[in-house]
């Protein structure tokens, strides 16, 4: 606590040298004090000191055998050396140095990357905000032409965060400022405009703050800046997919071609001897998955998260007379306990008819019955694997059941995960036609409902379907709003999630909302540009990743094939017991295929996820390039490579 204290101390003696940081950790809305960051930083700086430390310790242990063997630099000019220098001579010194350099410098390296994170964390906050304002622009001027007030406006935005993302989130701040804090309207905005992360969403506010005080016409100021970062959107998209391909030609060159120059280097230095096994072990199970990891959680932290969206419901319990106590009559227990019957088994009859309609609508479920498979299969396989003495034979046995195991799990996921977007994205295409259409409608003066009326026998291919379900919500006495969340609750993607929202508000405020749907309509035709043009943009680069890793497959191949089956017999060829190639002789050959092997698998599996990530900003969408690959390295080695 003392050092807290200290630290507390230190920062208010020079608090202009933190007023960066302090605004960074407003900007990132990190929810965490300076002097909380600051003493967090420190505790996690010392502890990778820790880790720097112990690393320092082993580096010594090479460091002062060199020192001991006399290697080193050769005193050509004949230096003088200090005498003091002669102490490196004993190993416990080293030892202590290198501890206390690498504790040093770890924890020091480490508290730097520390204080940098809420400044990474503001330009990524930014370029979120920047990709997805057009569609909350577009919310507030639906809920303005319905004659909302300025703050009514801002607390329906803050609630819909779940769908309208990092925009909501800064509004959310005026409401707060607002509500809690007493401030009014303009100072809110202002207050927001100086800590928002965002340029762009900067420039909107003082436009807005101007519109407001000086009575200009809101209505028409939202609807120009609509159409307006509609526009910039795409240019917005550029830029992100530029850095994006950066992303994918970094992953290519690095885990990709640097493995395979590191593992052809490896392989020949296994002709001196078993030591470049080990390396060769640390390059396959812990560079290739721990550099993979990075770039995906790094594609990850670039990209906007738009896997799921929800909608929070409220259940309000009808207590009108708190004080009347709620008569039970005995003996209707009995029907209430038929009701639960009724609803488990029309559940379970429903499955039963329907038995894949789950797993579409939710692909995890797939996990409940794959996962125990594959549980079994493994467990029946090491049941059933003979006790063998040499652990590489039981290896060589066991990892095909493994890597089959996972497939049992990963190709049904993939395959009902595929189902679900194609039914989706087809559903998606066709929201700017439906909306077009229902703003015609709407214009000749029939309300909302009257028009999903109209439109049950238009052809919107997997469109139509749904407006039947909606027309038939609303036969059975459901409202048109209920009907639409319903709708937006079967398919739960963000687009549409988005489109129910504005034209459910929209609806609320009038009944002619032709003008709020037409922008509803150019707004989700330009998603869907803007989804089109990086699907095209980055099927090239996965492309690249599946040539890239052809590429990587081959030279491992031939490595199998043509290099170790002459190491395998190269000991009784006669070379001299001394020399270079002593140790030909002992070079473990099963473990070097085994190791290739596995490098050609882990590779597969990351490089599907990241193709995936990069193409579809999804993982899940990685998993069936991940299968392709998987099953390609399982058959090229089992069936087409024999050593």
């Amino acid at each position: 606590m003392n050092i807290r204290n200290a630290l507390t101390g230190w920062m208010v003696r020079d608090p202009i040298r933190y007023r960066g940081l302090h605004a960074d950790l407003i900007s990132s809305r990190s929810g965490l004090t300076l002097e909380q960051f600051l003493w967090r930083s420190l505790k996690i700086s010392i502890l990778a000191g820790l880790l720097f430390g112990i690393s320092g310790f082993f580096a010594s242990q090479f460091l002062s055998t060199d020192i001991q063997s006399g290697r080193g630099v050769y005193n050509v000019l004949n230096f003088q050396v200090p005498g003091i220098l002669g102490l490196l001579s004993n190993a416990l010194i080293v030892e202590g140095i290198s501890i206390a350099v690498s504790f040093a410098f770890g924890t020091y390296l480490t508290y730097l990357l520390l204080l940098r994170f809420p400044a990474t964390e503001k330009k990524s906050r930014a370029v979120t905000i920047n990709l997805t304002l057009h569609n909350a622009v577009a919310y507030m001027y639906a809920m303005r032409r319905g004659g909302a007030q300025l703050m009514t406006i801002f607390s329906a935005l803050s609630e819909n965060a779940h769908i309208y993302g990092e925009v909501a989130l800064e509004f959310r701040q005026v409401t707060r400022d607002v509500d809690f804090f007493g401030n009014d309207v303009i100072t809110a905005i202002h207050h927001l405009a100086e800590t928002t992360p965002s340029e762009k969403f900067k420039d909107f506010l003082e436009d807005l703050l101007s519109v407001i005080e000086s009575g200009g016409d809101m209505t028409g100021f939202l609807a120009t800046r609509v159409r307006l970062y509609q526009e910039e959107a795409r240019f917005e998209q550029k830029q992100f997919l530029t850095v994006l391909s950066m992303v994918a030609e970094s992953y290519v060159t690095l885990f990709v071609a640097g493995p395979l120059f590191l593992i052809i280097i490896m392989v020949v230095m296994g002709l001196m001897g078993g030591a470049a096994v080990l390396q060769l072990s640390v390059v396959v199970y812990l560079v290739l998955p721990i550099g993979s990891f990075m770039f995906i959680l790094f594609i990850d932290l670039i990209s906007t998260r738009t896997e799921k969206a929800e909608r929070y419901t409220r259940a309000v319990m009808l207590n009108t007379y708190a004080d009347v106590e709620i008569a039970k009559k005995a003996g209707e227990e009995q029907y209430f306990e038929q009701l639960r019957k009724y609803d488990r088994i029309r559940n379970l009859v429903h499955y039963l008819h329907h038995p894949f309609e789950s797993f579409i609508s939710n692909v995890n479920n797939t996990l409940y019955i794959t996962v125990p498979i594959a549980i079994l299969y493994i467990t029946a396989v090491l049941l059933n694997v003979p006790h063998y003495a040499d652990p590489e034979l039981f290896i060589d046995v066991v990892d095909d059941h493994i890597i089959i195991a996972g497939l049992i799990v990963l190709i049904p996921y993939a395959i009902f995960y595929e189902l679900w977007a194609r039914k989706v994205n087809g559903i998606q295409a066709l929201i700017p036609d439906f909306l077009d259409r229902l703003a015609g409608i709407n214009r000749v003066g029939l309300t909302v409902a009257q028009a999903i009326g109209i439109m049950v026998n238009t052809n919107l291919g997997l469109l139509s379907y749904e407006i039947r379900r909606i027309k038939r919500d609303m036969d059975w006495g459901v409202n048109f709003t209920e009907a639409l969340v319903r709708f937006e609750q079967r398919i739960s993607t963000p687009a549409i999630a988005r489109t129910v929202t504005l034209i459910t508000k929209a609806s609320e405020m009038s009944g002619q909302i032709g003008e709020v749907l037409a922008i509803a309509a150019s707004d989700a035709k330009m998603s869907e540009t803007l989804k089109k043009e990086r699907l095209a943009e980055m099927f090239i680069y996965t492309a690249i990743v599946y040539l890239s890793f052809f590429v990587f497959l081959f030279v491992v191949a031939v490595l199998t094939t043509q290099f170790l089956p002459v190491l395998s017999h190269i000991g009784t060829t006669g070379f001299s017991s001394v020399g270079s190639l002593s140790g030909v002789g002992s070079v473990p050959v099963r473990t070097l295929d085994r190791l290739l092997y596995h490098a050609c698998l882990v590779q597969a599996l990351f490089s599907g996820l990241i193709a995936g990530l990069m193409g579809e900003s999804s993982l899940a969408a990685g998993v069936k390039h991940s299968c392709i690959l998987l099953i390609i390295s399982l058959f090229t080695f089992n069936f087409l490579i024999a050593v």
